[in-house]
């Protein structure tokens, strides 16, 4: 073991392997086509409004009510700890890396073209389920927002297609005629709002969030008075089976709360419309995740002293609290900035997720219609206009108990891989410069550079999932295949969208191929040369 760097070791693969070159990184990123506009605070408020939404708005009550009860801060704290780690670690490869799509151009660069096309399939399922799950809350306090003005939509409107049964504890499934009519129409507004330019919406973000954020801290300001200590005790209920409550329960919720998290990541996919993308991103990163966590505390706290965990698995749990706080008008503005605030949080996710299509687009790994960009608004205009569309049919389909739990998966896969990319690109390219670095620093163990932060990084992210996947078996086991059948059928639609495409458009693929040709062509024999000229 030693601190001192050896000899940097190369990657494995030889010529065979589909590895990009910093170089061709940094010019992609400079013919790219899109507008450097945003601001080391546009970045931190577009962190902290993707942050700020399903998490305390939607999943805070049911995560009380089924799995932890008041003990939810401490899952709180859980998912924000090991969250940091992957924030720091995204803070180093966006400051090496200032370039679009985030985890998947850094494996790219580290681990080349098969890991990270698997890196960008499970960023675009987080992005995907994420943005369907934000927009199911949005769809919940709007309704609630509508009914205190006397007007109700009929349920086959408000509600998705396929609906967990009352009672089955996820493990049956009813499908009918519903569509959540809210859900799709809010998905399809964010998506005209990205389609018209980056620079408005981050202008719409900026005000979305202050609104957000001051009516939260309003709540909390009229909350205090309200809690009733009595409603935290006993702190940790008493452990049931299938990880309801006890200590197990905690770690169940914090599962379920860590991608609630997971907008800080978004940060990292608009390195190449930042201004100054090495400096700003890592603050964008790291500022707004340590923001959000104290007022996700702050306010679970509340929540939790007002409203007995026990009633609050509905899908406005706020709105629960400011009923029995007993103050109408307040009712109203929590229920409209939680309504308006849920379009901040989709919009950055849809952002997001936009970029990572454009960046596997302009690889040639999909088809190029997710890699043009529309000459006036400068952006992936007709790429995010199918996202947006296939984003608003699963909403209005698809119920946010099951997406969860699919989120959440994905969230925790990527976060580990880009854990690991640290440890690969320290190994194999110690002398790179890095304007930011993971702290707490690491050792050299038979030529490999095994940091602590990405290593606990990884780790977070494994007991993350291990509950996750726990409850999918569960609820296979109890007759309902319907979240394990899901992430089956997208893993497998994966592979075959590589094999069958990707690897034959593949941009780098074809230069390689190219450059090979022209490196063995002087060997062939001038006959064979002459014939092949006379055949083109």
């Amino acid at each position: 073991m030693s601190d001192a760097p050896p000899t940097p070791r190369r990657p494995s693969g030889g010529g065979n392997a589909r590895r990009k070159t910093l170089a061709q990184v940094a010019a992609e990123n400079e013919s790219h086509g899109l507008k450097k506009s945003l601001t080391a605070s546009q970045l931190l408020l577009l962190g902290i409004g993707t942050i700020i939404g399903a998490g305390i708005y939607v999943m805070t009550g049911t995560a009380a009510a089924e799995y932890a009860g008041p003990s939810i801060m401490l899952s709180f704290i859980i998912a924000a700890v090991g969250c940091l780690f992957t924030a720091l670690c995204y803070g180093e490869l966006a400051s090496t890396y200032p370039v679009s799509g985030s985890a998947y151009s850094y494996a790219y660069i580290s681990m080349g073209e098969k890991m990270a096309w698997t890196v960008g399939w499970v960023l675009l399922l987080d992005y995907g389920i994420s943005c369907t799950a934000v927009a199911a809350g949005l769809s919940g306090y709007a309704n609630s927002l509508l009914a205190t003005f006397g007007l109700h939509l009929p349920s086959c409107l408000t509600q998705a297609t396929l609906q967990p049964v009352p009672g089955s504890d996820g493990t049956a499934m009813t499908i009918g005629w519903r569509f959540d009519f809210i859900g799709f129409l809010s998905v399809m507004v964010v998506t005209w709002l990205l389609v018209r330019g980056v620079e408005e919406s981050a202008r719409f973000n900026t005000l979305i969030v202050a609104l957000k954020v001051g009516v939260l801290l309003l709540f909390l300001a009229m909350g205090i008075s309200a809690i009733n200590p009595a409603n935290w005790h006993p702190f940790i209920p008493p452990a049931e089976p299938n990880f309801h409550y006890g200590l197990t329960g905690i770690f169940r919720a914090a599962a379920l709360m860590f991608f609630t998290y997971s907008g800080f990541e978004a940060v990292s996919t608009a390195a190449s419309e930042a201004r100054n993308p090495t400096r700003d991103v890592p603050i964008g990163i790291i500022g707004s995740l340590l923001v959000c966590t104290a007022l996700y505390l702050a306010l679970a706290a509340v929540l939790l002293g007002i409203v007995p965990y026990r009633q609050l698995d509905v899908a406005d749990p706020l709105a629960v609290a400011t009923q029995i706080m007993g103050h109408p008008w307040l009712s109203i503005m929590v229920n409209s900035g939680a309504t308006i605030g849920l379009c901040a949080v989709l919009l950055g996710l849809m952002y997001a997720q936009s970029r990572v299509l454009l960046t596997i687009g302009r690889d040639g790994l999909i088809p190029r219609l997710f890699a043009h960009v529309h000459k006036v608004y400068r952006t992936p205009a007709a790429g995010t206009l199918v996202l947006g569309l296939v984003v608003a049919i699963m909403t209005a389909t698809l119920p946010i108990d099951i997406l969860a739990d699919l989120v959440s998966a994905g969230t925790t896969a990527a976060f580990a891989i880009v854990c690991f990319t640290v440890i690969w690109q320290r190994t194999h390219h110690p002398e790179t410069p890095r304007p930011f670095q993971v702290p707490l620093g690491g050792i050299w163990f038979r030529g490999v550079w095994l940091g602590v932060t990405p290593i606990l990084g990884m780790l977070f992210a494994f007991l993350m999932t291990l509950p996750l996947l726990l409850n999918m078996v569960h609820a296979l086991l109890g007759g309902n295949p319907v979240p394990i059948a899901l992430l089956g059928i997208y893993l497998v639609l994966g592979v075959l969208t590589y094999v069958c495409y990707g690897r034959y458009h593949s941009r780098l693929g074809r230069a390689l191929q190219k450059q090979k040709d022209d490196q063995t062509a002087p060997d062939t024999p001038p006959e064979t040369r002459s014939v092949s000229a006379g055949r083109q």
